[in-house]
């Protein structure tokens, strides 16, 4: 059968992504055919169409890195517990900007009946992201932890888990998420107007548990410094590889870095998160990735925890989705929709 892509045929400003027809692979054993309903737009997207992303795919390919949808057809020896026409969530770090697509069973969570497709949507890369950098985190009930970026697609979900985990916020965010931060008991920072390791020292004297640093770049040394004895601080990206001619070097650089203050003789810890660490023993990868969506899905079903969408945007509309991520000040994930 024929669907559409969303294709980024080469580095270029997001109006080089094209509409494709493209005839889908017919599924063989294991793998099944999901029509989507909604995938969204990420911070590796916005690397990938400049050649810049630390895992960067060959162009031309597909974006998209989580999608969900409704399984169509499934091929023989699928997974228990999977059925044709069953919703399913699904990370997949490209091919997901797409009408349909053709993935292993073995990758499909099923989503409860009390989730809606696009708040499941909202909380795949982005609410793992929050829930393992919590676990890294690994701070107690009371204590302080720094989220840049807090009102954003991964700040928004994981200033809720923290929350509901006892913990006390610090969120930086631009002048419009002020109140929306207060409002969800954020103690909000304007990284635009105010110093904001001046105002972190003011309101944590001794130091904060974490830092969640989306930035790197020089102040990745600022957000180090913010950790109290045992703090740990964990970086998501390095957006100055966005101007790098070698993209990989400073990203070493920077996770070098990183490394080297780990054996330093203070308590703190540094770690650059992954999502994809562990992916060569796939059965466990699964089994984790399954597991934590589980989590998060009842976190949603409770009433524990609200998807934040900042904009929805037809699918065909892919690069104006882009731009507007790209724009900065987000207020949570930003959606596509197949028509």
């Amino acid at each position: 059968m024929k669907t559409v892509q969303m294709v980024l045929p080469s580095v270029g400003d997001p109006e080089v992504i094209e509409p494709r027809l493209t005839e889908l692979d017919p599924i063989t054993a294991g793998q099944a055919r999901v029509r989507v309903t909604v995938t969204g737009v990420s911070f590796a997207e916005q690397a990938m169409r400049r050649g810049k992303y630390y895992q960067q795919p060959a162009f031309p390919f597909v974006p998209g890195y989580d999608l969900v949808g409704v399984i169509e057809e499934l091929g023989e020896n699928a997974p228990a517990g999977l059925a044709p026409g069953q919703r399913v969530a699904a990370l997949t770090k490209v091919g997901g900007w797409a009408r349909h697509v053709v993935l292993d069973a073995a990758d499909l969570v099923p989503i409860p009946d009390a989730v809606t497709d696009r708040d499941a949507e909202t909380v795949i890369i982005n609410g793992l992201t929050a829930l393992r950098v919590l676990r890294l985190i690994d701070a107690r009930p009371g204590s302080t932890i720094v989220v840049l970026g807090a009102a954003g697609g991964v700040g928004s979900v994981l200033v809720q888990l923290a929350l509901h985990a006892g913990l006390r916020i610090i969120g930086t965010a631009g002048p419009s998420q002020q109140e929306r931060l207060r409002a969800m008991g954020v103690i909000p920072v304007d990284y635009r107007r105010e110093d904001v390791a001046q105002r972190v020292r003011h309101l944590a004297p001794t130091g904060v548990a974490g830092v969640v640093d989306h930035v790197g770049g020089p102040g990745i040394h600022t957000s180090w410094r913010m950790l109290a004895r045992g703090g740990h601080l964990v970086s998501l990206s390095d957006m100055s590889v966005a101007d790098a001619k070698h993209p990989m070097i400073p990203f070493m650089r920077h996770y070098l870095r990183l490394q080297r203050w780990n054996i330093l003789p203070n308590g703190r810890h540094a770690t650059f998160f992954d999502i994809w660490a562990g992916h060569r023993d796939l059965d466990a990868f699964r089994r984790r990735l399954g597991e934590d969506l589980r989590i998060l899905f009842g976190h949603l079903a409770a009433g524990e925890l609200t998807a934040p969408i900042d904009s929805v945007y037809p699918l065909d509309q892919a690069a104006s989705a882009l731009r507007r991520a790209e724009q900065g000040g987000l207020a949570g994930k930003i959606l596509l929709i197949p028509s």
